[in-house]
């Protein structure tokens, strides 16, 4: 009996090591698929538009300023798909983007 005790110790670290290492792999991943992908480490609008009509927006991404752009950023996404660049300091884009807070925050 003894013998099977002392056969199973030299096991156990080696199990152990590779338990750990699954632990941390799992544990890596899954904080890798939470985190934020940046594609490129630039500013992704070079040109922006003054205002575009809200019925043609399916959707509004605002990127605040970083260390991959010194200033805002706002990209809609229109209903063919197409994606473009506002100027976040233009009247019409300050409207649109209050509709949607407002449209979101009364859901």
């Amino acid at each position: 009996m003894a013998r099977t005790a002392t056969a199973a110790t030299p096991c156990a670290p080696r199990l152990l090591r590779a338990a750990l290492l699954l632990l941390l792999l799992v544990a890596a991943c899954r904080r890798a698929a939470g985190a934020p992908v940046v594609t490129e480490l630039r500013c992704q609008c070079l040109k922006t538009l003054q205002g575009i009509h809200s019925k043609n927006i399916q959707s509004v991404k605002v990127t605040s300023p970083g260390p991959h752009c010194d200033r805002t950023e706002v990209i809609a996404t229109l209903k063919d798909g197409q994606e473009v660049c506002l100027n976040p300091e233009a009247p019409m884009v300050k409207k649109i983007i209050a509709k949607i807070l407002k449209k979101h925050s009364a859901n």
